[in-house]
């Protein structure tokens, strides 16, 4: 963050080098600015800067200590994602900023509640302390729902008096988002206690209310609640912007809701809509980029360009109240990249308060070296585990199954016949399914949740192995999916063993792994070898098992322990229905 002028005399300073009396840091030239707040552009114009801060639109001759001749590119102000996890990227804020800055980002609100319901206020504090001295503005949305709902096992809770002490850091923006909009709407105090916080701290409440209209929705936004990430029609755009919310058009690599999204966005709404990426891997980051990759799937979806920059850049700073950042006007953040056209958005440079970080797709600037403390390793505890604890009795060979939605983070809730060995669900006798387990690894407890995973694998295959991962949104317990009770069994000592991560087996042998060492989550390698580990990882799962090809198996996999988005899941105390908000049996004959 560009800090404001402390003394009367710096502010002087500004005011001479605007007025040319005194040198600029920076001029650039010819050079076309978006002009976010107009929705227009300001062709073959100088910019200068100084002090952190942009200084107006002078003429070429103002005297500047550095001068750039854009030759006709244009500028935007600093890229933002309005809404992520940073820790589904397995990277720490150094390694994450030095994949996402080249692609213009220069600013980020994190919800940080995966680490947060492994380690608590430690991993807020880590998280805090480790995006120090960055060159990207990584805000914080404290996490409301630690655990999400009260039927998890994390490895922490937060309650309103534990967020209070964090809720006044300079970097904390919001209360993240609201995903237990069950108990909001039944008045749980424990989730009132943490709106009143927020509110009367003067923070914005994120929200995430998959499918939720009408009625609800009143209740729901009336209580402050002010964004929504979670929307994937139309219909939920039109109504959440009606009720004064903002609306997140999402697309990242777990869910990818751009371009059913836009049909609802036009010229008199759009300033009332941002853009987030909510969960990105680190081989999507360097391949496609970031918040750039966005803009042109929105612009090639036919979003006007200069309402699609608008969407990336202020929307959100206006949403967070970051009251100088997100815009190119005088006495602003100079965070700013420039792009070769509005289509392509191909970022060239970038630059931070007015210093230039990236150029060329690289970064420029050394990055604070930021090992990891103790207190976030550590941190897979799990009980003595048999095979006995994997068995999953079907009495009546009618099974309630979760159905995968590829590109979605939406389960389907289905009633499938099941082939039995001894009274069991024996995955091999049943083409198409998966076992699942979720195995609580916090503390030792020994809860384990079974159940079976439609579209996982192509419809005619059987599982022959196991993949397990320590990501599970999001109380993050071990959730394995795998064709028999021995390799997954496996697959769970092996996470064990590595301090948490992902790994694939086959026949009691280990294929591929990428230990995850900080709190099960994320790696402190550099982020290139961390994509290229995961990648080699997936390519070896894909070529030994038969794996449905329009998913990314273990993205997919983290996703199927979440109860708080439809229709089932399953948590390590067992199958979940969302919209019933109650467990019920994987034997579809029971009550």
């Amino acid at each position: 963050m560009s800090p404001p002028p402390r003394t009367s005399e710096s502010l002087a300073r500004r005011i001479r080098m605007a007025r040319g009396l005194e040198p600029a840091d920076l001029c650039v030239e010819h050079v076309n600015v978006v002009d976010v707040f107009s929705r227009t552009l300001l062709r073959d114009i100088s910019v200068t800067a100084g002090d952190g801060v942009f200084l107006g639109f002078g003429p070429s001759g103002l005297p500047a200590r550095r001068r750039m001749d854009a030759r006709g590119r244009f500028m935007l102000p600093g890229l933002m994602d309005a809404h992520l996890h940073l820790e589904s990227t397995m990277l720490t804020p150094a390694e994450f900023a030095r994949l996402v800055v080249p692609h213009g980002t220069a600013a980020v609100v994190a919800d940080p509640h995966e680490i947060a319901n492994v380690l608590g206020l430690t991993g807020l504090r880590y998280l805090l302390e480790s995006s120090r001295d960055l060159p990207l503005d990584l805000r914080l949305a404290l996490p409301s729902c630690v655990p999400c709902t009260p039927f998890e096992d994390s490895g922490a809770v937060l309650a309103a008096a534990d967020l209070a002490p964090l809720m006044g850091h300079e970097r904390v923006c919001a209360l993240g988002e609201m995903m237990n909009y069950p108990g909001l709407l039944a008045g749980d105090p424990a989730v009132l206690d943490k709106i009143v916080l927020a509110r009367a701290s003067g923070k914005r409440l994120d929200g995430h209310a998959p499918g939720l209209l009408q009625a609800r929705l009143d209740a729901y936004c009336g209580t402050g609640v002010a964004s929504d990430h979670e929307c994937e029609s139309p219909e939920e755009v039109v109504q959440r912007l009606a009720r004064g919310m903002y609306v997140f058009v999402r697309h990242g690599s777990a869910a990818r809701n751009l371009p059913a999204l836009l049909r609802a966005v036009h010229v008199n709404n759009a300033h009332r809509c941002c853009f987030c990426t909510d969960d990105s891997s680190p081989a999507d980051l360097l391949e496609r980029g970031h918040m750039d990759e966005i803009l042109r799937l929105a612009v090639a979806e036919g979003l006007d360009p200069l309402l699609a920059v608008g969407m990336a850049t202020l929307n959100g700073c206006v949403f967070y109240d970051m009251r100088d950042r997100g815009g190119i006007a005088p006495g602003w953040a100079a965070d700013f990249c420039l792009v070769d056209d509005l289509r392509g958005f191909r970022v060239r440079e970038v630059f931070r308060a007015g210093r230039q970080v990236a150029q060329e797709g690289r970064l420029c600037v050394e990055l604070p070296a930021a090992p990891p403390s103790s207190d976030v390793l550590d941190t897979i505890h799990i009980a003595p585990l048999t095979q006995e604890a994997l068995r999953l009795p079907v009495p009546s060979g009618r099974a309630r199954v979760m159905g995968l939605t590829p590109q979605s983070l939406i389960t389907r809730a289905l009633i499938l016949p099941v082939a039995l060995d001894r009274g069991c669900f024996d995955p091999q006798q049943n083409p198409g399914l998966a076992k699942i387990a979720v195995v609580e690894r916090h503390k030792a407890t020994g809860k384990v949740g079974v159940g079976i995973l439609h579209g996982y694998l192509r419809p005619d295959a059987v599982f022959d192995g196991a993949i397990a991962t320590s990501i599970a949104h999001d109380s993050h317990n071990i959730v394995v999916a795998g064709g028999n009770d021995r390799d997954m069994l496996a697959a769970v000592e092996s996470l064990r063993a590595m301090g948490g991560g992902i790994c694939c087996l086959q026949r009691g042998r280990t294929l591929a792994a990428l230990p995850l060492p900080v709190a099960g989550l994320i790696s402190p390698e550099p982020g290139r070898e961390v994509a290229a580990r995961k990648a080699a990882l997936l390519a070896t799962a894909r070529r030994h098992f038969s794996l449905n090809p329009d998913l990314d198996p273990v993205m997919a996999l983290s996703f199927m322990a979440l109860p708080v988005i439809p229709e089932l899941k399953l948590t390590a105390r067992g199958l979940f229905d969302v919209q019933g908000f109650s467990f019920v049996p994987v034997d579809a004959e029971k009550a």
